[in-house]
């Protein structure tokens, strides 16, 4: 593995690893809803991570787009309900951004991150603040526009750490959207699960590349 560029090989290693970190997470997530919402948002990950994992592992994929497209096809079809959309959108849309993407740099990394925030937030309507996913996922995408001219293990580490400030940023806010903003102040002191599973994902990513 370069420092210059991942393999649509490479990328697919890395998605399982991000599988294989979110199954692991399921009380974690979970515990995090449960003060927010009905608890069951790991559950929910997990199922949808062990359906993304199955269709990941009999990829032979041509391109990374295929890879992060597969992600959120399996994702959307086997998660159900508003994460389940919201959390394939981020990979499929990003995924659509790269279709003929050979190989995973740091400007590539940029552009699935601009278009992966686009569509969540066109989808579910959150903006930063909102104490959502969107928090984590704009946190990440604001590091890549500013390491576009860095090299790739820089751009993941720093989008890593922009998606766990985005997530942490989420536990002083009052939620507005979902079920947690019937809470209202009671919301304010936990993460929102989503940005939570988001900073996950990213910092698995850097994980695998650093």
């Amino acid at each position: 593995m370069t420092d210059r560029t991942l393999s649509p090989k490479e990328v697919k290693e890395m998605i399982l690893s991000i599988c294989d970190k979110i199954i692991a997470s399921e009380a974690e997530l979970s515990e995090a809803d449960r003060k927010l919402g009905d608890g069951d948002h790991g559950l929910g990950m997990q199922r949808g991570f062990t359906a993304a994992k199955a269709q990941i592992e009999a990829l032979d994929p041509k391109s990374v787009g295929e890879v992060f497209s597969t992600t959120g096809m399996a994702l959307m079809a086997s998660m159900g309900g508003a994460s389940g959309a919201v959390m394939g959108m981020l990979y499929q849309s990003g995924g659509t951004a790269l279709n003929e993407c050979e190989a995973l740099d740091a400007p590539g990394l940029s552009r699935f991150l601009d278009a992966a925030r686009d569509g969540v937030c066109n989808l579910g309507g959150a903006k930063p603040g909102d104490k959502t996913m969107v928090d984590a996922l704009a946190g990440a995408q604001e590091a890549g526009q500013a390491s576009v001219d860095k090299s790739l293990s820089e751009a993941f580490a720093a989008i890593a750490a922009g998606a766990t400030d985005g997530m942490e940023r989420t536990k002083a806010m009052i939620a507005t959207m979902g079920r947690a903003k019937t809470l209202g102040e009671k919301s304010i002191g936990h993460p929102d699960p989503g940005a939570l599973s988001v900073s996950i994902m990213f910092n698995t990513m850097n994980e695998y590349v650093n």
